[in-house]
């Protein structure tokens, strides 16, 4: 019968995956820690850190969680944790209002009335 307790697993140190250079990712920084806002910003919004996100391509090789540096769009340099990879935009302006989707042709039809030359 074997001896349960004298065997010894290894454990295998997992490298984290590096994201090559010039991946569009993300990164993620603390601009401002809870409470160091200014005074006159409403208590609840004082209460917590104010986190700075921005998309770009990344600079050099990194694993998420390491400290990344990244080029925007517009050329800024910014420093951050690499958090994801590939980030999709996630903001959008809202269903369209009906109201205002005929305001275009409006427009240019009115200006052709006046002269104009849409």
């Amino acid at each position: 019968m074997r001896d349960n307790s004298l065997i010894q697993v290894s454990e295998e140190k997992v490298m984290p995956e590096l994201i090559e250079k010039g991946v569009w990712v993300e990164v993620h920084r603390i601009e401002l820690a809870a409470g160091a806002r200014a005074p006159q910003v409403p208590r609840d919004t004082q209460d917590v850190p104010l986190e700075m996100r921005v998309k770009g391509f990344l600079l050099e090789p990194a694993a998420i969680g390491d400290e990344a540096e990244i080029e925007t769009f517009a050329g800024r340099r910014v420093r951050g944790t690499l958090v994801e990879v590939n980030p999709p935009y996630t903001h959008s302006f809202g269903p369209p209002i009906p109201e205002l989707s005929t305001i275009g042709k409006e427009l240019r039809a009115l200006l052709r009335e006046r002269g104009g030359n849409p």
